[in-house]
């Protein structure tokens, strides 16, 4: 590559680009860690990207309609860091970029969503940037349907590379957006033919523009260091009513001496190396120094959005002030205040109807009364709506004829779901819930990681929560995957016993605002426990007395879902021969463990023998058999040991030995 024919052929472009590349080898340089080479390849992409196409104010960098940004290839963060202390952000001081990647600094080793306003997403894993994108555009495709392009009107802008583009996630998402014709979604691909390990072709041969032409995307391939031709094929992505893909050939390092090598990828350390590509690109040698002009015509740059910002307020403020206002409630993420009147309102005909059915089913019944009064809400499922009973009546469909609907057939993409609802928490204005059989967060386990990195609001619905599901046997009946999630910080894993517990725990889900959400649900029917209506939400409580012992406490069962009423069971045959049990019903551990001391002991008081209760493996359980004032020769376990089996619930819960009978026996061989 002719450093020297660039810089000429293009002065002025050449000059803003080198900025990134200096500050990022300075930065990569200072922290002795980090991936220099990306950055280096396309800054030329990103910087006709900021001057001449997205739309966004550094001043104001949560403002709904601003174009999105998406490092899908995480590793390459400087670039993200360089554009947002050159066009001004608050949060990107110079000195961040000079703290990069140590403690306390916002500029992250991979770009971490919170750290810095500006940062969209957190990206790394590779793949997930990408299939975040997908969400954040069918986000802006639902409101602008809904609010009109006065008001929603923005495009989203991914840079994405080999390693993305490997990830299996990435064809979940791109297939999605093909499908659904996501038209203001564009990604560019950094085709620099160089990982980790050598040249692309020792482990891939795939034919990457013509994957995305297969899957229904507009699909143009550029020089990614020509200004022009970068600019050409951004205007006709935007005109293109597919989602883009621009390939751009780029030399990963640029003018480096490790240009074009895996050497490049990483960290470009060597003192004389780095002068040297200094020198070539004609830029000041000093560390962490852009020329004055540079520096203005890149503020310059971040200005111009302020006129485009003010515009779409003077739009905004057009609306009605009811219209402005539920805009805004919903932005800010607050939950509309029916909410807590209609979900004690179905507490109280639950408790006084006390049907039979699945969990599944009671999470329909919730969603058949909020998603009327919650327009933010998005539904879906991997191709499991009738057994996730995820969908209700007034939602519609979310298809490219249908921009207004509000429920996403997913197909059979797990991964790119939940990938997906992560970036419509993350775009603002939608509240995503998307259901699979509770088996399969092993496929979604990439992106629910995330949701709780980030602390987004996402809800998973995971139905067929135990061996309870029966005759599918041990491929779909998860026994670890409870004990999985409640092992991952910052998520509340529900798992509620009956319809009351399910709207409460729904309740809680939408009130969220920092914490993703699952609800581990039943294929099989489970009777209403709750028959005393409370207004009270006793699930927010994570843990709670049920049924209280008659007499000498001498017992506590502890259990969660569709075990609670084994435990309700047992309890009354050990009342029968006169052992007082009390019987705790935990619906959320995460919930239970923020309690105060003082509540947690009144509910597990020292003393009585434990016997825990749940239709998956004992990991975790201890904590609460003998961690809280309990003694491990005093406490038992009723549950699962290894994997299921085929055959009707019914039977497996016998086989297994979680039955009434078999929990009170174990409570007297404890009391002896």
């Amino acid at each position: 590559m002719d450093i020297a024919a660039l810089r000429a052929a293009h002065p002025d472009h050449w000059k803003k680009a080198t900025a990134i590349r200096t500050l990022t080898l300075d930065a990569v340089a200072a922290a002795n860690s980090g991936h220099s080479g990306m950055p280096m390849g396309m800054a030329d992409v990103a910087t006709v990207l900021y001057e001449n196409h997205l739309n966004f104010d550094p001043k104001a960098p949560d403002w709904p309609d601003r174009d999105r940004f998406i490092l899908s290839a995480g590793h390459g963060s400087m670039l993200l860091y360089a554009l947002m202390y050159l066009t001004g952000y608050e949060d990107m001081p110079l000195q961040q970029i000079k703290d990069f990647r140590q403690w306390g600094a916002r500029t992250a080793g991979h770009p971490e969503y919170g750290h810095a306003r500006g940062i969209e997403t957190t990206t790394g894993p590779l793949g997930q940037g990408i299939a975040n994108s997908v969400g954040f555009a069918i986000a802006e495709e639902i409101q602008r349907a809904t609010w009109g392009k006065k008001i929603v009107d923005h495009f989203t802008y991914v840079i994405a590379g080999d390693g993305c583009l490997m990830e299996g996630v990435s064809q979940e998402a791109i297939a999605l957006a093909g499908m659904q014709q996501l038209g203001h979604l564009i990604v560019f691909w950094d085709n620099n033919n160089i990982t980790i390990d050598g040249t692309v072709d020792i482990a891939d041969a795939t034919n990457q523009p013509m994957r995305f032409e297969a899957s229904g995307w507009h699909v143009q391939s550029i020089d990614g260091h020509d200004p022009k031709a970068i600019d050409a094929a951004i205007t006709a992505a935007k005109a293109d009513p597919r989602p883009s893909m621009i390939a751009c050939k780029t030399h990963i390092a640029l003018g480096h001496a490790a240009q074009d090598t895996s050497k490049g990828h990483g960290a470009l350390t060597n003192r004389e190396q780095l002068e040297a590509a200094k020198a070539a690109y004609g830029a000041p040698m000093g560390d962490f120094e852009v020329a004055e002009d540079v520096l203005a015509a890149w503020r310059a740059i971040g200005a111009r959005g302020a006129a485009t910002r003010k515009a779409w307020q003077d739009r905004f403020a057009a609306l009605s002030a009811n219209k402005q206002a539920e805009f805004n409630r919903i932005y800010a993420g607050e939950a509309p205040k029916r909410l807590s009147a209609t979900i004690r309102a179905l507490k109280k005909q639950v408790s006084e109807g006390a049907p039979s059915v699945a969990t599944r089913k009671s999470s329909e019944m919730v969603l058949e009364v909020v998603n009327p009064i919650m327009q933010e809400t998005i539904g879906g499922s991997a191709d499991l709506t009738g057994s996730n009973n995820t969908l209700t009546k007034d939602l519609g469909t979310f298809h490219p004829d249908t921009r207004k609907g509000r429920y996403i057939y997913y197909g059979i993409r797990e991964h790119g779901m939940a990938a997906a609802m992560n970036g419509m928490a993350l775009h603002g204005g939608a509240k995503p819930y998307g259901g699979t059989f509770m088996c399969f967060t092993d496929y979604a386990r990439g992106a629910m990681r995330l949701s709780a990195l980030m602390g987004l609001p996402v809800t998973y619905v995971m139905t067929h929560d135990s061996i309870g599901l029966g005759e599918d046997g041990p491929t779909h009946q998860p026994v670890e995957h409870l004990a999985m999630l409640r092992a991952t910080p910052n998520i509340n894993v529900f798992r509620p016993a009956d319809t009351v517990e399910t709207a409460e725990a729904w309740e809680l889900a939408l009130t969220s605002d920092k914490t993703p959400n699952v609800l581990a649900l039943t294929r099989q029917n489970v009777p209403t426990l709750r028959t005393e209506h409370k207004t009270r939400n006793l699930t927010a409580q994570g843990g709670y007395v049920l049924a209280d012992a008659e007499g000498k406490r001498q017992a506590i069962l502890l259990a969660t879902g569709s075990e609670v009423s084994i435990a309700m069971a047992a309890r009354d045959i050990l009342q029968a021969e006169g052992i007082g049990t009390r019987v705790v019903s935990m619906p959320c551990w995460e919930l239970f463990e923020e309690q105060d001391e003082a509540y947690r002991k009144r509910v597990l008081p020292g003393g009585p023998v434990r016997v825990a209760i749940e239709a998956g493996i004992r990991f975790g359980w201890d904590r609460w058999l003998y961690g809280e004032r309990g003694k491990r020769e005093k406490s038992g376990f009723i549950g699962m040991h290894g994997f299921g089996a085929s055959a009707p619930a019914e039977r497996l819960y016998e086989e297994f030995g979680i039955t009434p009978q078999a929990t009170a026996e174990k409570v007297k061989s404890l009391l002896k």
